[in-house]
Protein backbone atom coordinates (compact mmCIF):
# COMPACT_ATOMS: atom_id res chain seq x y z
CA UNK A 1 0.00 0.00 0.00
CA UNK A 2 1.23 3.18 -0.99
CA UNK A 3 1.83 5.93 1.19
CA UNK A 4 3.34 9.57 1.56
CA UNK A 5 6.45 8.56 3.83
CA UNK A 6 7.85 11.55 5.76
CA UNK A 7 9.71 10.83 9.29
CA UNK A 8 11.12 13.68 11.79
CA UNK A 9 12.77 11.63 14.03
CA UNK A 10 15.10 12.71 17.24
CA UNK A 11 19.01 10.66 16.34
CA UNK A 12 21.36 10.07 19.00
CA UNK A 13 23.92 8.09 16.89
CA UNK A 14 27.58 7.78 16.49
CA UNK A 15 28.64 7.27 12.96
CA UNK A 16 31.89 4.80 13.02
CA UNK A 17 32.54 5.53 9.72
CA UNK A 18 36.57 4.64 10.07
CA UNK A 19 35.34 1.00 9.96
CA UNK A 20 33.29 1.34 7.09
CA UNK A 21 32.50 3.88 2.82
CA UNK A 22 31.17 4.09 0.98
CA UNK A 23 31.10 6.59 0.75
CA UNK A 24 34.15 6.85 1.64
CA UNK A 25 35.31 5.34 2.87
CA UNK A 26 32.91 7.21 1.84
CA UNK A 27 30.73 5.42 1.99
CA UNK A 28 31.54 6.37 2.36
CA UNK A 29 32.20 7.41 3.45
CA UNK A 30 29.65 9.41 3.74
CA UNK A 31 28.72 6.05 3.88
CA UNK A 32 30.99 6.31 3.56
CA UNK A 33 35.22 4.42 5.69
CA UNK A 34 33.60 3.89 3.17
CA UNK A 35 32.92 5.30 5.14
CA UNK A 36 34.82 7.92 8.61
CA UNK A 37 33.13 10.83 10.59
CA UNK A 38 31.23 11.37 13.54
CA UNK A 39 27.79 12.89 13.66
CA UNK A 40 26.33 14.21 16.79
CA UNK A 41 22.59 13.75 17.88
CA UNK A 42 20.10 15.77 15.72
CA UNK A 43 16.89 15.89 14.01
CA UNK A 44 16.32 14.66 10.94
CA UNK A 45 13.75 15.09 8.17
CA UNK A 46 13.54 11.66 5.61
CA UNK A 47 12.97 12.65 2.57
CA UNK A 48 12.30 10.29 -0.34
CA UNK A 49 13.42 10.89 -4.35
CA UNK A 50 9.93 9.53 -5.66
CA UNK A 51 6.95 10.86 -4.86
CA UNK A 52 5.32 7.57 -2.79
CA UNK A 53 7.25 4.56 -1.41
CA UNK A 54 5.83 1.21 -0.35
CA UNK A 55 5.22 0.26 3.06
CA UNK A 56 7.57 -3.15 2.91
CA UNK A 57 4.90 -6.29 3.64
CA UNK A 58 6.19 -9.32 5.79
CA UNK A 59 6.35 -11.13 2.39
CA UNK A 60 6.46 -10.81 -1.21
CA UNK A 61 3.04 -11.55 -1.44
CA UNK A 62 3.38 -10.83 -5.53
CA UNK A 63 4.35 -7.25 -4.58
CA UNK A 64 6.45 -5.73 -7.02
CA UNK A 65 7.52 -2.82 -5.36
CA UNK A 66 10.80 -2.92 -3.78
CA UNK A 67 11.97 0.28 -1.03
CA UNK A 68 15.49 0.95 -0.45
CA UNK A 69 16.72 3.18 1.83
CA UNK A 70 20.14 5.11 1.01
CA UNK A 71 22.07 8.20 1.18
CA UNK A 72 22.83 10.84 -1.37
CA UNK A 73 25.93 10.34 -2.55
CA UNK A 74 26.68 7.81 -4.70
CA UNK A 75 23.99 5.47 -3.51
CA UNK A 76 20.63 7.01 -4.38
CA UNK A 77 22.22 8.51 -7.76
CA UNK A 78 23.00 4.44 -8.29
CA UNK A 79 19.82 3.55 -7.48
CA UNK A 80 17.44 6.20 -8.98
CA UNK A 81 19.80 6.87 -12.05
CA UNK A 82 20.51 2.90 -13.48
CA UNK A 83 19.07 0.15 -10.85
CA UNK A 84 15.32 1.48 -11.15
CA UNK A 85 15.86 0.81 -14.90
CA UNK A 86 17.29 -2.70 -14.42
CA UNK A 87 14.99 -3.59 -11.94
CA UNK A 88 11.94 -2.27 -14.20
CA UNK A 89 13.20 -4.68 -17.19
CA UNK A 90 12.05 -7.55 -15.02
CA UNK A 91 8.93 -5.53 -14.01
CA UNK A 92 9.97 -4.46 -10.59
CA UNK A 93 9.26 -1.14 -9.57
CA UNK A 94 11.75 1.11 -7.17
CA UNK A 95 10.89 3.34 -4.25
CA UNK A 96 14.25 5.20 -3.24
CA UNK A 97 13.71 6.24 0.09
CA UNK A 98 17.00 9.07 0.95
CA UNK A 99 18.65 9.65 4.41
CA UNK A 100 20.83 11.76 5.44
CA UNK A 101 21.90 10.08 8.45
CA UNK A 102 23.52 6.83 9.28
CA UNK A 103 21.60 5.89 12.07
CA UNK A 104 17.81 5.51 10.54
CA UNK A 105 18.15 3.53 7.51
CA UNK A 106 18.89 0.66 9.49
CA UNK A 107 16.05 0.96 12.31
CA UNK A 108 13.75 1.98 9.10
CA UNK A 109 14.96 -1.76 8.26
CA UNK A 110 14.66 -3.11 11.39
CA UNK A 111 11.10 -2.00 11.69
CA UNK A 112 10.42 -3.50 7.97
CA UNK A 113 9.65 0.26 6.74
CA UNK A 114 11.56 -0.91 4.00
CA UNK A 115 12.81 -3.60 2.28
CA UNK A 116 16.66 -2.82 1.98
CA UNK A 117 19.24 -0.23 2.59
CA UNK A 118 22.53 0.62 0.73
CA UNK A 119 24.99 2.80 2.49
CA UNK A 120 27.44 0.88 5.00
CA UNK A 121 30.48 -1.10 5.41
CA UNK A 122 30.15 -4.84 7.25
CA UNK A 123 31.90 -3.61 10.37
CA UNK A 124 29.35 -0.41 10.53
CA UNK A 125 26.32 -2.82 10.16
CA UNK A 126 27.92 -5.47 12.82
CA UNK A 127 28.39 -2.92 15.18
CA UNK A 128 24.90 -1.53 14.91
CA UNK A 129 23.53 -4.66 15.07
CA UNK A 130 25.62 -4.79 18.75
CA UNK A 131 24.98 -1.47 20.04
CA UNK A 132 21.38 -1.27 19.23
CA UNK A 133 20.40 -4.76 19.12
CA UNK A 134 19.18 -4.92 15.16
CA UNK A 135 18.74 -7.99 12.86
CA UNK A 136 20.86 -7.41 9.74
CA UNK A 137 22.69 -8.98 7.68
CA UNK A 138 24.87 -7.78 4.45
CA UNK A 139 23.92 -9.67 1.17
CA UNK A 140 25.71 -8.42 -1.58
CA UNK A 141 28.60 -6.27 -1.83
CA UNK A 142 28.26 -3.41 -4.22
CA UNK A 143 31.15 -0.41 -4.27
CA UNK A 144 33.81 1.22 -2.82
CA UNK A 145 34.70 4.27 -2.68
CA UNK A 146 38.76 4.66 -2.54
CA UNK A 147 40.68 7.59 -1.61
CA UNK A 148 42.62 9.70 -4.19
CA UNK A 149 45.08 11.86 -4.59
CA UNK A 150 43.63 14.70 -5.77
CA UNK A 151 45.96 18.10 -7.57
CA UNK A 152 44.55 21.34 -9.19
CA UNK A 153 47.84 21.86 -9.56
CA UNK A 154 49.87 18.69 -11.68
CA UNK A 155 48.48 16.15 -13.62
CA UNK A 156 50.15 13.06 -12.33
CA UNK A 157 52.52 12.08 -9.78
CA UNK A 158 55.51 12.70 -11.29
CA UNK A 159 55.11 16.24 -11.29
CA UNK A 160 55.09 16.52 -7.76
CA UNK A 161 58.00 18.75 -6.66
CA UNK A 162 60.19 17.66 -3.73
CA UNK A 163 58.93 19.66 -0.26
CA UNK A 164 55.46 19.87 -2.25
CA UNK A 165 52.38 20.20 0.28
CA UNK A 166 50.61 17.10 0.40
CA UNK A 167 47.27 17.06 2.14
CA UNK A 168 45.66 14.55 4.35
CA UNK A 169 42.54 14.13 6.80
CA UNK A 170 43.47 15.38 10.25
CA UNK A 171 41.07 12.24 12.43
CA UNK A 172 43.60 9.13 13.07
CA UNK A 173 41.55 6.47 10.85
CA UNK A 174 41.69 8.32 7.74
CA UNK A 175 44.88 10.38 8.30
CA UNK A 176 46.67 6.88 8.57
CA UNK A 177 44.75 5.64 5.38
CA UNK A 178 46.12 8.87 3.89
CA UNK A 179 49.71 8.24 4.58
CA UNK A 180 49.65 4.40 3.59
CA UNK A 181 48.06 5.43 0.47
CA UNK A 182 51.07 7.76 0.01
CA UNK A 183 53.06 5.04 0.58
CA UNK A 184 51.90 3.05 -1.83
CA UNK A 185 51.71 5.07 -4.34
CA UNK A 186 55.68 5.61 -3.62
CA UNK A 187 55.43 9.09 -2.45
CA UNK A 188 56.60 8.16 0.89
CA UNK A 189 58.82 5.16 1.53
CA UNK A 190 57.22 4.27 4.90
CA UNK A 191 54.84 5.52 7.55
CA UNK A 192 57.76 6.26 9.72
CA UNK A 193 56.02 5.76 13.00
CA UNK A 194 52.64 7.89 12.06
CA UNK A 195 49.27 5.71 13.13
CA UNK A 196 51.09 3.68 15.67
CA UNK A 197 53.24 6.03 17.94
CA UNK A 198 51.25 8.74 19.41
CA UNK A 199 54.38 10.68 19.50
CA UNK A 200 54.82 10.88 15.89
CA UNK A 201 52.91 13.19 14.39
CA UNK A 202 52.70 15.40 10.52
CA UNK A 203 55.60 17.25 11.58
CA UNK A 204 57.16 14.18 12.56
CA UNK A 205 56.53 12.84 9.09
CA UNK A 206 57.45 15.65 7.28
CA UNK A 207 60.91 16.20 8.90
CA UNK A 208 61.73 12.50 8.30
CA UNK A 209 63.88 12.33 5.86
CA UNK A 210 64.54 8.71 5.81
CA UNK A 211 60.05 8.11 5.50
CA UNK A 212 59.80 10.92 3.39
CA UNK A 213 63.35 11.41 1.60
CA UNK A 214 61.43 14.04 -0.92
CA UNK A 215 60.42 16.66 1.99
CA UNK A 216 57.05 16.64 1.27
CA UNK A 217 55.12 18.81 4.12
CA UNK A 218 52.57 16.61 5.73
CA UNK A 219 49.59 19.12 6.24
CA UNK A 220 46.75 17.75 8.56
CA UNK A 221 43.24 19.32 7.57
CA UNK A 222 39.61 18.16 8.44
CA UNK A 223 38.37 15.90 5.60
CA UNK A 224 35.54 17.25 4.49
CA UNK A 225 37.68 20.39 4.19
CA UNK A 226 40.34 19.06 2.22
CA UNK A 227 38.31 19.64 -1.40
CA UNK A 228 38.18 23.30 -0.51
CA UNK A 229 41.48 23.69 0.27
CA UNK A 230 42.75 21.84 -2.78
CA UNK A 231 43.88 25.45 -4.45
CA UNK A 232 46.16 26.23 -1.32
CA UNK A 233 47.81 22.75 -1.74
CA UNK A 234 49.93 21.33 -3.98
CA UNK A 235 47.91 17.49 -3.51
CA UNK A 236 45.68 15.53 -0.97
CA UNK A 237 44.14 12.62 -0.12
CA UNK A 238 40.65 12.79 -0.44
CA UNK A 239 37.57 10.35 0.73
CA UNK A 240 35.95 9.35 -1.95
CA UNK A 241 32.50 10.85 -1.00
CA UNK A 242 34.35 14.37 -0.32
CA UNK A 243 35.80 14.13 -4.08
CA UNK A 244 32.43 13.39 -5.38
CA UNK A 245 30.42 16.44 -3.42
CA UNK A 246 33.38 18.37 -4.40
CA UNK A 247 33.20 17.34 -8.32
CA UNK A 248 36.61 16.74 -8.44
CA UNK A 249 36.53 13.21 -10.63
CA UNK A 250 35.15 15.79 -13.23
CA UNK A 251 37.24 19.04 -12.58
CA UNK A 252 40.76 17.21 -11.61
CA UNK A 253 40.61 13.45 -12.08
CA UNK A 254 42.63 11.34 -8.85
CA UNK A 255 46.22 11.49 -10.16
CA UNK A 256 46.29 7.67 -8.29
CA UNK A 257 43.50 6.37 -6.62
CA UNK A 258 43.75 3.19 -3.41
CA UNK A 259 44.60 0.03 -4.37
CA UNK A 260 42.92 -2.98 -2.34
CA UNK A 261 44.02 -6.83 -1.12
CA UNK A 262 41.83 -9.27 -0.51
CA UNK A 263 41.06 -7.83 3.17
CA UNK A 264 40.84 -4.11 2.65
CA UNK A 265 38.69 -4.88 -0.02
CA UNK A 266 35.78 -6.27 1.72
CA UNK A 267 36.57 -3.58 4.54
CA UNK A 268 35.78 -0.72 2.19
CA UNK A 269 32.66 -2.49 0.50
CA UNK A 270 29.66 -0.78 0.93
CA UNK A 271 27.10 -3.56 0.68
CA UNK A 272 23.27 -4.16 0.17
CA UNK A 273 21.85 -4.80 3.67
CA UNK A 274 18.42 -6.65 4.50
CA UNK A 275 16.81 -7.74 7.90
CA UNK A 276 17.68 -11.61 8.56
CA UNK A 277 15.52 -13.96 7.32
CA UNK A 278 15.01 -12.13 4.03
CA UNK A 279 18.07 -13.07 2.37
CA UNK A 280 16.42 -15.07 0.09
CA UNK A 281 13.29 -13.46 -0.39
CA UNK A 282 11.99 -12.50 -4.00
CA UNK A 283 12.98 -8.99 -3.58
CA UNK A 284 16.19 -9.45 -2.02
CA UNK A 285 17.07 -11.66 -4.96
CA UNK A 286 16.10 -9.40 -7.71
CA UNK A 287 18.11 -6.47 -6.15
CA UNK A 288 21.42 -8.21 -6.00
CA UNK A 289 20.63 -9.26 -9.63
CA UNK A 290 20.16 -5.62 -10.34
CA UNK A 291 22.71 -4.19 -8.50
CA UNK A 292 25.56 -6.59 -9.62
CA UNK A 293 24.41 -6.14 -13.11
CA UNK A 294 27.00 -5.30 -16.00
CA UNK A 295 25.15 -1.86 -16.54
CA UNK A 296 25.68 -0.92 -13.05
CA UNK A 297 29.38 -1.95 -13.40
CA UNK A 298 28.89 0.62 -16.67
CA UNK A 299 27.64 3.33 -14.87
CA UNK A 300 29.74 3.53 -12.16
CA UNK A 301 32.64 3.34 -13.92
CA UNK A 302 31.65 6.36 -16.36
CA UNK A 303 29.87 8.45 -13.79
CA UNK A 304 32.15 8.49 -10.86
CA UNK A 305 35.54 7.84 -12.80
CA UNK A 306 37.39 6.11 -9.95
CA UNK A 307 35.75 8.07 -6.92
CA UNK A 308 33.89 4.80 -7.13
CA UNK A 309 34.83 1.59 -7.51
CA UNK A 310 32.34 -1.85 -7.99
CA UNK A 311 33.17 -3.94 -5.45
CA UNK A 312 30.60 -7.33 -6.38
CA UNK A 313 31.74 -9.37 -3.53
CA UNK A 314 30.00 -11.68 -1.30
CA UNK A 315 29.74 -10.72 2.53
CA UNK A 316 32.46 -12.65 4.47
Amino acid sequence: MKKNIITSLVLAGTLALGVLTGCGDSAAATTTETAETTEAAKTEEVTESTDTAAEAPAADDGDKTITVGATPVPHAEILDNIVKEVLAEDGWTLNTVVFSDYVLPNTSLEQGEIDANYFQTLGYMNQQNADAGLHLTAVAGIHIEPMGIYSQKYTSLEELPDGASIGIPNDPDNGARGVDLLVQKGLLVSNGGFGTDDNYTEDSLTNDKEANPHGYVITPLEAANLPLSLPDLDAATINGNYALEADLPAQYPALDIEEFDEETTIKRTNFLVVKEGNENSEKTQALIKALQSQKVQDYIDTTYKGAVITSFVDPQ
